[in-house]
Protein backbone atom coordinates (compact mmCIF):
# COMPACT_ATOMS: atom_id res chain seq x y z
CA UNK A 1 0.00 0.00 0.00
CA UNK A 2 1.36 3.58 -0.98
CA UNK A 3 1.35 5.87 2.29
CA UNK A 4 0.66 9.57 2.02
CA UNK A 5 4.30 11.07 3.75
CA UNK A 6 2.73 13.54 5.81
CA UNK A 7 -1.00 12.52 6.66
CA UNK A 8 -3.31 15.40 7.88
CA UNK A 9 -0.03 17.87 6.99
CA UNK A 10 -0.29 20.20 3.48
CA UNK A 11 2.69 23.00 2.83
CA UNK A 12 2.25 26.36 3.61
CA UNK A 13 0.70 27.72 0.41
CA UNK A 14 2.27 31.22 0.55
CA UNK A 15 6.03 29.12 1.14
CA UNK A 16 5.14 27.22 -1.90
CA UNK A 17 4.48 29.86 -3.87
CA UNK A 18 7.51 31.60 -2.70
CA UNK A 19 9.77 29.29 -3.65
CA UNK A 20 8.39 28.59 -7.10
CA UNK A 21 8.70 32.01 -7.93
CA UNK A 22 11.82 32.22 -6.97
CA UNK A 23 13.17 29.01 -8.72
CA UNK A 24 11.47 30.43 -12.09
CA UNK A 25 13.15 33.39 -11.61
CA UNK A 26 16.55 31.99 -11.02
CA UNK A 27 15.52 29.35 -14.47
CA UNK A 28 14.72 32.81 -16.45
CA UNK A 29 18.47 34.21 -15.05
CA UNK A 30 20.58 31.14 -16.26
CA UNK A 31 18.21 31.08 -19.87
CA UNK A 32 19.32 34.74 -20.07
CA UNK A 33 22.93 33.92 -18.82
CA UNK A 34 22.72 36.71 -16.73
CA UNK A 35 22.67 34.46 -13.48
CA UNK A 36 26.37 32.73 -13.96
CA UNK A 37 27.73 36.26 -14.64
CA UNK A 38 26.01 37.90 -11.44
CA UNK A 39 27.61 35.12 -9.30
CA UNK A 40 31.10 35.32 -10.70
CA UNK A 41 30.81 39.12 -9.68
CA UNK A 42 29.68 38.93 -6.65
CA UNK A 43 32.23 35.89 -5.98
CA UNK A 44 29.04 33.87 -3.97
CA UNK A 45 27.17 30.38 -5.09
CA UNK A 46 23.73 31.73 -3.29
CA UNK A 47 20.70 32.24 -5.40
CA UNK A 48 18.13 33.11 -2.48
CA UNK A 49 18.65 33.09 0.80
CA UNK A 50 14.94 33.88 3.10
CA UNK A 51 15.13 34.02 6.71
CA UNK A 52 17.91 32.88 9.10
CA UNK A 53 20.40 30.43 8.53
CA UNK A 54 23.76 29.43 9.66
CA UNK A 55 26.86 28.40 7.58
CA UNK A 56 29.28 26.51 9.89
CA UNK A 57 27.59 27.57 13.29
CA UNK A 58 27.63 31.48 12.13
CA UNK A 59 25.05 33.28 10.60
CA UNK A 60 24.78 32.99 6.65
CA UNK A 61 25.23 36.33 4.71
CA UNK A 62 23.92 37.30 1.48
CA UNK A 63 27.22 37.47 -0.21
CA UNK A 64 28.47 34.33 1.73
CA UNK A 65 29.81 31.47 -0.07
CA UNK A 66 29.22 27.96 0.78
CA UNK A 67 32.49 25.50 0.40
CA UNK A 68 32.48 21.68 0.62
CA UNK A 69 33.41 20.63 4.17
CA UNK A 70 30.66 23.20 5.04
CA UNK A 71 27.42 22.54 7.39
CA UNK A 72 23.96 24.36 6.75
CA UNK A 73 21.62 24.97 8.88
CA UNK A 74 18.10 26.86 8.20
CA UNK A 75 15.62 27.56 11.03
CA UNK A 76 12.08 28.08 10.85
CA UNK A 77 10.20 29.81 7.52
CA UNK A 78 13.92 29.91 5.77
CA UNK A 79 15.29 28.45 3.11
CA UNK A 80 18.69 28.73 1.06
CA UNK A 81 19.58 27.50 -3.04
CA UNK A 82 23.10 27.25 -3.56
CA UNK A 83 24.95 25.86 -6.91
CA UNK A 84 28.04 24.06 -6.31
CA UNK A 85 29.62 22.89 -9.45
CA UNK A 86 28.76 20.09 -10.43
CA UNK A 87 25.00 20.42 -7.58
CA UNK A 88 22.29 22.71 -6.80
CA UNK A 89 20.45 22.87 -3.78
CA UNK A 90 17.66 23.93 -2.25
CA UNK A 91 17.74 23.98 1.48
CA UNK A 92 13.90 23.49 3.52
CA UNK A 93 13.55 24.82 6.72
CA UNK A 94 14.89 23.26 9.95
CA UNK A 95 17.34 21.42 8.01
CA UNK A 96 20.72 20.82 9.29
CA UNK A 97 23.04 18.92 6.91
CA UNK A 98 26.61 19.28 5.75
CA UNK A 99 28.49 18.64 2.09
CA UNK A 100 31.90 17.25 1.80
CA UNK A 101 34.36 17.52 -0.73
CA UNK A 102 34.68 15.34 -3.63
CA UNK A 103 37.44 15.37 -6.43
CA UNK A 104 37.92 19.27 -6.57
CA UNK A 105 37.31 21.83 -4.30
CA UNK A 106 33.84 22.53 -5.37
CA UNK A 107 32.33 18.99 -6.08
CA UNK A 108 30.46 17.34 -3.71
CA UNK A 109 31.20 13.75 -2.73
CA UNK A 110 28.51 13.38 -0.35
CA UNK A 111 25.78 14.91 0.88
CA UNK A 112 24.99 14.36 4.84
CA UNK A 113 21.46 15.64 5.79
CA UNK A 114 20.66 15.14 9.37
CA UNK A 115 17.22 16.70 9.85
CA UNK A 116 15.29 18.54 7.70
CA UNK A 117 15.13 18.51 3.94
CA UNK A 118 17.02 19.11 1.37
CA UNK A 119 15.77 19.15 -2.97
CA UNK A 120 19.01 18.60 -4.82
CA UNK A 121 20.34 18.47 -8.60
CA UNK A 122 23.27 16.81 -9.95
CA UNK A 123 24.74 16.88 -13.24
CA UNK A 124 25.49 13.91 -16.13
CA UNK A 125 28.15 11.51 -14.09
CA UNK A 126 28.44 12.81 -10.81
CA UNK A 127 29.69 10.40 -8.16
CA UNK A 128 28.10 11.25 -5.27
CA UNK A 129 26.32 9.79 -2.25
CA UNK A 130 23.23 11.35 0.12
CA UNK A 131 23.31 9.68 3.39
CA UNK A 132 20.72 10.26 6.14
CA UNK A 133 20.17 8.75 9.56
CA UNK A 134 18.41 5.31 7.72
CA UNK A 135 19.28 5.53 4.00
CA UNK A 136 22.54 5.58 2.08
CA UNK A 137 21.28 6.49 -1.79
CA UNK A 138 24.63 6.26 -4.63
CA UNK A 139 23.96 8.51 -7.65
CA UNK A 140 24.61 5.92 -10.76
CA UNK A 141 26.34 7.83 -13.56
CA UNK A 142 24.34 6.90 -16.43
CA UNK A 143 21.53 8.57 -18.38
CA UNK A 144 22.01 12.08 -19.82
CA UNK A 145 19.76 13.69 -17.79
CA UNK A 146 21.74 13.19 -14.33
CA UNK A 147 20.41 12.87 -11.43
CA UNK A 148 16.91 14.46 -9.24
CA UNK A 149 16.82 13.71 -5.95
CA UNK A 150 14.43 15.11 -2.78
CA UNK A 151 15.08 13.94 0.65
CA UNK A 152 13.59 14.85 4.11
CA UNK A 153 14.59 13.11 7.13
CA UNK A 154 11.13 13.24 9.06
CA UNK A 155 10.45 13.77 13.09
CA UNK A 156 9.77 11.08 15.38
CA UNK A 157 11.33 7.71 16.47
CA UNK A 158 13.72 6.34 14.45
CA UNK A 159 13.95 9.75 12.17
CA UNK A 160 12.54 7.47 9.38
CA UNK A 161 13.75 9.26 5.80
CA UNK A 162 11.19 10.12 2.70
CA UNK A 163 13.22 9.81 -0.51
CA UNK A 164 12.07 10.80 -3.86
CA UNK A 165 14.04 9.81 -6.65
CA UNK A 166 12.75 11.87 -9.11
CA UNK A 167 14.64 10.84 -12.53
CA UNK A 168 18.16 9.41 -12.85
CA UNK A 169 19.06 5.80 -11.19
CA UNK A 170 20.29 5.54 -7.23
CA UNK A 171 21.40 2.65 -5.50
CA UNK A 172 19.53 2.44 -2.32
CA UNK A 173 21.06 0.81 0.88
CA UNK A 174 18.87 0.48 4.16
CA UNK A 175 20.37 -1.44 7.45
CA UNK A 176 21.94 -3.67 4.46
CA UNK A 177 19.13 -4.26 2.12
CA UNK A 178 19.68 -3.07 -1.44
CA UNK A 179 18.20 -1.93 -3.68
CA UNK A 180 18.25 0.03 -7.24
CA UNK A 181 15.76 2.40 -8.26
CA UNK A 182 15.45 3.64 -11.87
CA UNK A 183 13.35 6.50 -12.71
CA UNK A 184 12.33 8.89 -15.03
CA UNK A 185 9.70 10.88 -12.92
CA UNK A 186 9.44 10.33 -9.44
CA UNK A 187 9.61 7.29 -7.43
CA UNK A 188 9.29 7.54 -3.68
CA UNK A 189 10.15 5.43 -0.60
CA UNK A 190 10.72 5.51 2.81
CA UNK A 191 13.53 4.09 4.72
CA UNK A 192 12.63 2.76 8.03
CA UNK A 193 14.63 2.54 10.59
CA UNK A 194 13.25 -0.87 11.75
CA UNK A 195 11.28 -3.08 9.55
CA UNK A 196 7.63 -1.57 9.16
CA UNK A 197 5.66 -4.54 7.80
CA UNK A 198 8.77 -6.88 7.67
CA UNK A 199 10.12 -4.28 5.41
CA UNK A 200 13.10 -1.78 5.49
CA UNK A 201 12.05 0.00 2.49
CA UNK A 202 8.33 1.02 2.07
CA UNK A 203 6.63 2.97 -0.91
CA UNK A 204 5.41 6.34 -0.34
CA UNK A 205 2.96 8.45 -2.19
CA UNK A 206 4.70 12.30 -3.59
CA UNK A 207 4.90 15.00 -1.51
CA UNK A 208 6.59 17.98 -0.35
CA UNK A 209 8.40 18.97 -3.38
CA UNK A 210 7.37 19.48 -7.02
CA UNK A 211 8.29 19.25 -11.08
CA UNK A 212 8.73 23.42 -10.67
CA UNK A 213 11.30 23.62 -7.81
CA UNK A 214 13.70 20.49 -9.51
CA UNK A 215 13.34 21.68 -12.93
CA UNK A 216 14.18 25.29 -11.54
CA UNK A 217 16.97 24.06 -9.76
CA UNK A 218 18.43 21.80 -13.10
CA UNK A 219 18.10 25.08 -15.07
CA UNK A 220 20.93 26.65 -12.11
CA UNK A 221 23.46 23.81 -13.60
CA UNK A 222 22.85 24.22 -17.13
CA UNK A 223 20.41 20.89 -17.30
CA UNK A 224 17.01 19.77 -18.24
CA UNK A 225 15.18 17.31 -16.22
CA UNK A 226 14.28 13.85 -17.68
CA UNK A 227 10.76 15.01 -18.35
CA UNK A 228 11.56 18.37 -20.01
CA UNK A 229 14.20 16.00 -21.92
CA UNK A 230 11.11 13.49 -22.85
CA UNK A 231 8.23 16.20 -23.51
CA UNK A 232 6.60 14.55 -21.18
CA UNK A 233 5.62 12.93 -17.50
CA UNK A 234 5.39 10.12 -16.48
CA UNK A 235 3.41 8.51 -13.20
CA UNK A 236 4.55 8.91 -9.78
CA UNK A 237 5.73 5.40 -8.95
CA UNK A 238 7.32 3.73 -5.36
CA UNK A 239 7.74 0.54 -6.53
CA UNK A 240 11.26 1.10 -7.67
CA UNK A 241 10.70 -0.32 -11.46
CA UNK A 242 11.03 2.34 -14.50
CA UNK A 243 8.38 4.53 -15.00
Amino acid sequence: MIQHPWPGRSDNASGWFTRRTALKAAAALVAANVLPLALAQQRTNLVDLRGDALLNGSRLQTGSTVQTGDTVQTGPGSRVIFTMGNAAFLVRENTFMAVERGATLNTVSLLRLMAGAVASVWQPGSNAALLTPTLTASLQANGVAGNGVYAEVLPGPGRRTYVCNCYGTLALNVSGLQRESLSDYHQCFFAEASPRDGRLLTPAALGRHADEEMEGLAALVGQRTAWQMRGRKGVPDGSGLSS
